[in-house]
This record gives structure tokens, C-alpha cells and sequence, in this order.
């Protein structure tokens, strides 16, 4: 294990966070708000012990091999919400520094789970604090450093799979700094495009800008506590859209862009993300028509609920909890599936739903044709052993993290319903469950253990468990 590779990261994670508190230092500023001095002393201290960490010296013979590349993404992870939560606490806006970490957590992972019952309380600064959170985790931190850091050796390649979602991580380009490069420019041009499609639909800039980070990031905290409920029907419709967008694996517009279309629209994940969505998306809104009224407004909601679930936003028009049985457990259903690999969204992924289909099938075709020679395949290629392998340890981990997890909730005595979506929320970066902790509920009743708990979940699901669990690993700390 090299600590100094490490440590080397955390540095520029630390530099890199230090600037984002501008964001949030700039909006206290524009609104006149006390908070400023808070976020600029975050953001000076935050940026000098990074550049400590990160200098020219400590960097120059940085190597970063899988265990490296695995640890330095989840104790990243784990840093940068240490810092971000801050804020939260020293302005006492959230008084509790648990509580605070909680909603930072939940920020920075796009689950958006939430401990307060009255956002609008919050000033201007910490609602964009909260909301450019989801933003900045979306993509992930260590994509956008890769554009940056200096690393003159070592596999970069391995910090980019420990954070990205599936379960496959392929360059876009040769060069792992081109294909960051290439990420967050399709990211950012996504996020200006629906900026203004909301500013189009007269949404205040603030409210847009705060919407937008949500949105792209697949995160869903609101800024308001009915979250997109009291806007109008045009801006549901785009917040609709743009989550569906944001959960299409980006190597889908890469192929786009470089005019390859036909080769983009042959992906099986795409098409399969895009029928479930359709087909759950109609199912649900004959389901509800009867307590909606109209077809427009259940297809609005409907459509809404299945994209803020499959992509694992958060984002709330209506209170679903209240909805017939089959819509809220089709809904259950669509938060395990979650969105593609390579997007900004959690949950199992479309693609591992696919391969674990195509593995039973070819498992049944070895009972009837015991000397047959079957291989999954995925876009006409075959999909590797590792792969599969890799796949179905997942699963398997995924399983157990979500047992264990429901079994120490359940020392809150809560009702069954709470306790299991809560842990399906947070282990798929959902945000709203089902019962107390539904579209109308929040997280706040849940004792300190709890939400450490959660909190594990939430960071666990972001980074696809694997890096969670080696960093409480023994052996990965050996040299």
C-alpha cells in the first residue's frame, strides 16, 4: 500500500473542494447573508492542507495500482463529506453534527435523503451548498481531478473504475485524462441546456440553478419542502426529461457526438432503460387514473414518479406513498434496478439486470444441452468470466450489506415498510422510501446509529460497495 499515493489524492480532493466552497461563499455574498465568513474559512483551510498534501514532492512518484486506486476513492469520499458537512454545523443551520454529515452524505452520493422537515429555513448559501453537493457527486470528485492532477506515473485508469458506476469502467478515449475530459464536458453542456429550457419555463434563477444541480447529479434535495410539486407542469416535464437523460450511460452521447448513432441506439441497456421506463411509466398511470382524474395528469405523474425512481433522483411531484398498492410496489421494484451504468444514477444498474438474465438463460440452456458451449453476451460481445463474476459478487455483498443494514435499523422498532425503504433508499441513492420516510416524510426520527448507518449505505451504494468494504478491510492496509 503507498500511503503517499493516497494521500497525494486526498490533497487534491481537499484543493478541489476548498474551490466549490466558492460557490456557495459567492450566493452568501449576492444575498447579504452572515454565512460567507464560514465557507471562506472552510475554503482557505480545506485548500491549504490539500496543497500540503498534494505538492509537487509528494506527487512526483504517485502509483496507483486497484488497491491504491480503491482506497483512495473511498476514504475520498469519506474526507470530503467530513469537510462539506461544516458548514451545516458551525452556522448552526443543522445543529447536529451527525445530522449535518447525514445531509452532506446524502448530497454528495445524489441519494437525497433528507434529516430537515423545513428546507425553506435554510439560508440561500446552504441551499446551494446542499444542492451543488449532488453536482459535484454526481459525475464524482476524482473524474474531474483526473483532469488535473499531475500524475507523471501509475495506473489512473484504476481511480476512475474504483469510483464509476457499473460494472464495467471502459476509456471513451486512449487517454484516461481525455475521457474525463470528455465526461464532464457532456455533463456540463447537459446541465447549461436544461438551465435554460427551466429559465425558459420562468423558473427564478435560484430556484433553476438549484433544480438543475439536482437534476443532473440524479440527487433530488428540493428547495422546497413539496420538492417539484408547486411548479408548473411544463418544468415537471423537463425535470422528466432530464433525469431520463442523465440516467443514459454517457458512452451512449459519446457516440453521438462522434457520429456514430447507429452504433449508440444498438446499446441493450439503453434500449431496455427506455422500455421499462415506458411500459412502468403506462402501467402506473391507468393504475392511478381513477384517484388522479385526467389522463395527461396521471401519465405527468406517473412518468415523473417511474424517472425520479429509475434513475434514483429523488425528486417528488406527488406523494406516491399514498398511491394504490401496485404502483408503489412497481415502484419498489424500479428502485433496485436503478439506472445505466456509466450515468449519474445508482441502484443494481440495467446492465447487471441484463447480464443476470442472460446468465440464467444460459445456465437453463446447460440442464438441457449438458455439453453445449453458451456465453453472455452484451451489443454482440461477449461479456468475460470476470465480468460475470464480478457481477454476481456483488449482488451477493449487495444482499448482505442490505440485511444487515434493515436488522440494525430495526432497533428503532420502527414499522417493517420504514425500515426496509429506508435502506433501499439510501444503498440505491434514492432518497424518498416509502411510510415515515416517504415523499412526505424525512429521515430526521432515526436514532445516531441509524444514520451511521445509512450513511454507509449511501456511500456504499455510490461507489458500487466494493470500495466501502476493502476500506474496512485489514488486509488492504498492509504493505
Amino acid at each position: 500500500m503507498s500511503y503517499k499515493s493516497i494521500g497525494y489524492v486526498l490533497g487534491w480532493i481537499m484543493r478541489v473542494e476548498g474551490i466549490f466552497f466558492l460557490l456557495p461563499l459567492s450566493v452568501a455574498f449576492l444575498y447579504r447573508e452572515d454565512t460567507w465568513h464560514v465557507y471562506l474559512g472552510c475554503a482557505v483551510v480545506c485548500f491549504g492542507i490539500g496543497r500540503l498534501l498534494s505538492g509537487k514532492k509528494q506527487g512526483r512518484h504517485s502509483r496507483f495500482f486497484a488497491r491504491e486506486g480503491y482506497a483512495a476513492a473511498a476514504l475520498g469520499w469519506v474526507v470530503m463529506s467530513l469537510i462539506g458537512a461544516l458548514p451545516f454545523w458551525i452556522t448552526r443551520e443543522i445543529p447536529s453534527y451527525t445530522d449535518a454529515l447525514f445531509e452532506i452524505i446524502s448530497g454528495f452520493t445524489t441519494t437525497g435523503a433528507s434529516i430537515l422537515s423545513r428546507v425553506e429555513d435554510l439560508s440561500y448559501s446552504a441551499l446551494m451548498w446542499r444542492s451543488f453537493s449532488h453536482w459535484i457527486g454526481g459525475m464524482g470528485v476524482l473524474v474531474f481531478v483526473l483532469q488535473i492532477i499531475p500524475v507523471t506515473s501509475g495506473q489512473t485508469m484504476n481511480l476512475m473504475r474504483a469510483e464509476s458506476p457499473g460494472p464495467t469502467v471502459s476509456r471513451l478515449v486512449p487517454r484516461v485524462r481525455e475521457t474525463a475530459f470528455y465526461l464532464y464536458g457532456i455533463y456540463i453542456a447537459l446541465t447549461v441546456l436544461e438551465l435554460v429550457l427551466l429559465l425558459f419555463g420562468r423558473m427564478p434563477f435560484f430556484d433553476a440553478l438549484c433544480t438543475a444541480f439536482g437534476t443532473a447529479g440524479t440527487g433530488g434535495f428540493g428547495i422546497r419542502s413539496d420538492s417539484m410539486a408547486g411548479y408548473s407542469p411544463y418544468l415537471q416535464v423537463v425535470v422528466t426529461v432530464f433525469m431520463m437523460l442523465f440516467g443514459v450511460n454517457f458512452s451512449f452521447y459519446y457516440l453521438l457526438l462522434v457520429k456514430k448513432g447507429r452504433d449508440a441506439f444498438r446499446l441493450e441497456e439503453v434500449r431496455a432503460y427506455l422500455g421499462i421506463f415506458a411500459v412502468s411509466s403506462v402501467l402506473i398511470m391507468f393504475n392511478i387514473l381513477p384517484q388522479v382524474g385526467t389522463i395527461s395528469d396521471s401519465l405527468r405523474h406517473a412518468a415523473f414518479q417511474v424517472a425520479t425512481v429509475m434513475t434514483t433522483t429523488g425528486f417528488a411531484t406527488a406523494d406516491f406513498d399514498k398511491w394504490p398498492e401496485f404502483s408503489r410496489m412497481l415502484l419498489v421494484m424500479l428502485m433496485f434496478s436503478g439506472a445505466c451504468a456509466g450515468s449519474t444514477g445508482g441502484g443494481i444498474k440495467i446492465s447487471r439486470i441484463l447480464m443476470y438474465l442472460k446468465t440464467i438463460k444460459r445456465e437453463l440452456a446447460f440442464l438441457i444441452h449438458p455439453r453445449s458451449v453458451k456465453t453472455v453476451m452484451m451489443d454482440k460481445k461477449k461479456v468475460e468470466t470476470t465480468v460475470v463474476r464480478a457481477a454476481n459478487i456483488f449482488l451477493l455483498s449487495y444482499l448482505m450489506i442490505l440485511v444487515a443494514s434493515v436488522l440494525l435499523l430495526s432497533l428503532d422498532n420502527f414499522d417493517f415498510t420504514t425500515s426496509v425503504t429506508a435502506v433501499i433508499s439510501a444503498l440505491n441513492n434514492i432518497g424518498p422510501g416509502l411510510s415515515l420516510v416517504g415523499p412526505a416524510g424525512n429521515f430526521s426520527f432515526f436514532s445516531p446509529l441509524s444514520k451511521y448507518v445509512l450513511m454507509f449505505d449511501m456511500l456504499a451504494g455510490r461507489l458500487e460497495v466494493f470500495p466501502m468494504l476493502l476500506l474496512i478491510l485489514p488486509g488492504t492496509w498492509k504493505k
